[in-house]
């Protein structure tokens, strides 16, 4: 089941701004088995309050956005670092040795095939 924050992003069409001091809107959770729910939206929002049909419409839009968010985090993770690639490149480049090149897109691939986009 979709996050309640992915499906009011889906909703506004945008993520909702969630300041130190003014909130847009509250999402809470009373662990009473009722699961989250909108505590508080505010009226300076572009649109009105969703009711729960209008974002349970948006149930597999958000699976789809919150399967992809977990593929790209562990991409990050396992991707080589910034400076291996500029160590590979430069090395590639300047030295004409390309070992270390052609081992940082063999592990670069890797991670990609390892974790494809759904």
């Amino acid at each position: 089941m979709a996050d309640l924050l992915t499906k009011i992003e889906l909703y506004l069409g945008r993520k909702p701004r969630i300041h130190d001091f003014v909130d847009e809107m509250v999402v809470q959770n009373d662990m009473d088995g009722r699961g989250q729910y909108i505590s508080r939206w505010n009226d300076s929002i572009e649109k009105p309050k969703p009711t729960d049909e209008q974002l349970d419409a948006f149930e597999s839009q958000a699976n789809d956005l919150e399967a992809l968010d977990t593929v790209l985090k562990k991409r990050r993770y396992f991707y080589p670092s910034l400076r291996d690639f500029a160590e590979a490149y430069a090395e590639k480049e300047i030295g004409g040795n390309s070992s270390k090149w052609d081992s940082y897109v063999i592990n670069y691939n890797k991670v990609r095939t390892d974790n494809p986009k759904p």
